[in-house]
């Protein structure tokens, strides 16, 4: 992690995504402090493409079509779920700042969310910022079996048809280890991204080939 940024209001969108091609990307300590840390990890977690790995319930459950996919919908309600604490997640490390500079980046057409819809409403999703060939994982949510995951694999499935070259996922944790996520050293995930930013991939090519 790198020094504070006391001056929170003076990070910008466009500050965010020179950030994000960089290798950084910014955090706050709760949702109750205003500040903006940026964060460079020594390891990074990845989803290659060639290696993701769908469970096999899992798959039977998109085979199944139990939600609603959708794009880009409710891209505010997803990051405030996000954010929101649970009996697993009592701190986030979204705060207001945050929730408000990620909407502007949506706006400008460089946050997705991936939503999971029932009869209920939205039960499940993912959000994340897209440069270029690279699509770096924010943060999911889940409220009914599942939502999140299969959000994931419409993302991957999205992400690959695009031809993006990197999903980020910041950190390795054992959830997305089962998908086939690794840890990869700093200097590799740099070669990795500055790949990624030599390529014009397309979030929205799924969409015109079906």
């Amino acid at each position: 992690m790198s020094g504070v940024d006391d001056l929170m209001m003076e990070v910008t969108p466009e500050l965010l995504l020179k950030a994000y091609a960089s290798g950084i990307f910014p955090m706050s300590e709760s949702a109750s402090d205003p500040g903006i840390f940026w964060v460079e990890p020594e390891n990074r977690g990845i989803i290659p493409f060639d290696t993701f790995h769908v469970p096999k319930r899992l798959a039977r459950t998109v085979r199944q079509k139990k939600f609603d996919v959708r794009i880009d919908t409710a891209f505010d309600e997803v990051m405030r779920l996000c954010a929101e604490e649970t009996q697993q997640r009592t701190e986030t490390w979204i705060n207001k700042r945050i929730l408000e500079l990620y909407s502007e980046l949506h706006t400008m057409g460089h946050a997705h969310s991936v939503e999971c819809w029932t009869e209920d409403g939205l039960v499940g999703g993912l959000y994340g910022v897209r440069l270029r060939g690279a699509f770096f994982g924010e943060s999911m949510f889940s409220r009914a079996r599942d939502a999140s995951k299969v959000a994931l694999v419409h993302l991957v499935e999205r992400l690959d048809k695009g031809r993006f070259h990197l999903l980020d996922t910041q950190f390795l944790t054992w959830h997305l280890a089962q998908f086939g996520a690794i840890e990869v050293p700093k200097i590799v995930y740099e070669e990795l991204l500055d790949e990624a930013m030599q390529i014009e991939a397309d979030f929205f090519a799924v969409d015109r080939a079906n």
